[in-house]
């Protein structure tokens, strides 16, 4: 008899039959819920399509079996379904929510976002969270009776909310954003749909965040061992890694390369998972979590990584980040890459007929946010393809991003 290791769907799961609805009222289909329709309108759009062409860490051309921001997106979804079944949550919520969790980011990843922020730093700067929130919602232009996807009002508390509340009861911001306030993105679109910016998103959308964490430590080590930037002996003394390793070596004797470092990964994939089930099922029961209500006006999350994997979570990353995202010709590239983002920023702010003509509608009457918004907007939604191709028409050179 097979073991059945599916939980029954809990009482504090989000459930689309209650869905708080939609901004625009549409007629409910027969054959899908109203989450599922959320996810298959994501992955349907036009900028889930662009990521297959946007940095992860690697630039494409580099190499075709480096991750993408798409294989990236696809890997976090398959993690986050896993807890999502196993934690008795809707499947099709998180599916959404990790489809949609980094749609708004720009060429060239991290560096490309911090380069349109330096841009929009007089205008509202520019955070890819937020840039998510802004495709769904008005960028993309499918329908004929809105913009944007019109998606759930669960699937938009998740997009903007999912690594924790963005503001206090009174509006001011909180945790990472209280240096700049809530994006402005974000902010200007809860002043006509309130998306109650002081709350905790769902179980489901903090599933997806915790996903994104563990696909970003297994891959990108993945992805650094495979470039040669480390050897896989380097990381043995890092937690979690060290007791893996060695039970992989111990099973399999001989094992090397490729394999080794997929078992490891995989294993350890398999291990955060784990811990993540145990140490939200622990919480959940501390708290006595029986709605999702409950789980929306609690103090601190409710899934999440034990104190001890949290801990080698940090102690993963900080690793990546100086043998990997800080490595010299990694910084060398993204710096070129970020010096594209800024030369295309300024040439369309000076010379806006050269944006397509559907950009350019209204931008004489617009006043310099509005404009800068809509310029970076456009760069956003650029591949990293597109951005080099467009950098390359109004400059006589094109820094090599290798």
């Amino acid at each position: 008899m097979a073991i059945k290791v599916d939980r029954e769907r809990t009482p504090f799961a989000a459930d689309p039959a209650q869905s708080r609805g939609r901004l625009y009222l549409e007629e409910t289909s027969p054959r899908r819920n109203a989450f599922r329709r959320d996810c298959d309108r994501i992955i349907h759009s036009t900028a889930f399509r662009r990521l297959k062409h946007k940095t992860q860490v690697f630039v494409s051309h580099e190499g075709d079996h480096y991750r993408t921001r798409l294989t990236h997106t696809l890997e976090v979804a398959q993690i986050a379904r896993a807890l999502a079944r196993s934690l008795g949550l809707d499947e099709d919520l998180t599916e959404t929510l990790a489809l949609a969790h980094d749609l708004g980011h720009p060429p060239f990843g991290h560096a490309g976002e911090r380069a349109l922020d330096d841009c929009m730093r007089g205008f509202g700067g520019f955070d890819h969270n937020a840039q998510s929130l802004r495709i769904v919602t008005n960028l993309e232009r499918h329908y004929a009776e809105f913009d944007g996807l019109n998606l759930t009002w669960e699937s938009l508390e998740g997009i903007a909310k999912h690594n924790g509340p963005l503001s206090d009861r009174v509006g001011k911001a909180v945790g990472r954003y209280v240096a700049r306030g809530v994006p402005y993105v974000i902010a200007e679109y809860d002043d006509y749909h309130d998306l109650e910016l002081w709350s905790y998103a769902s179980a489901e959308a903090q599933v997806a965040a915790v996903a994104d964490d563990i696909a970003y430590d297994a891959h990108d080590l993945d992805d650094a061992l495979r470039a040669g930037m480390f050897g896989i002996e380097e990381i043995v003394s890092l937690p979690l890694i060290g007791n893996i390793y060695r039970t992989v070596k111990t099973k399999h004797v001989g094992v090397e390369g490729g394999r080794l470092t997929n078992e490891v990964t995989r294993r350890l994939i398999a291990c955060m998972i784990e811990d993540v089930i145990a140490e939200s099922d622990r919480r959940i029961i501390q708290k006595k979590i029986t709605t999702i209500d409950e789980i929306r006006n609690s103090n601190s999350p409710v899934v999440g990584f034990s104190l001890q994997v949290a801990q080698a979570d940090r102690a993963i990353k900080a690793f990546l980040t100086q043998r990997m995202y800080r490595q010299e010709r990694v910084l060398a590239v993204m710096e070129n890459a970020q010096n594209v983002l800024r030369g295309l920023f300024s040439h369309y702010f000076e010379n806006t007929r050269d944006l397509p003509w559907d950009w350019t509608r209204g931008l004489e009457l617009d006043d310099p946010t509005t404009k800068a918004r809509r310029i970076a907007d456009f760069i956003a939604g650029m591949t990293d393809n597109f951005a080099l191709a467009e950098y390359r028409r109004f400059f006589d050179s094109t820094p090599d991003l290798r």
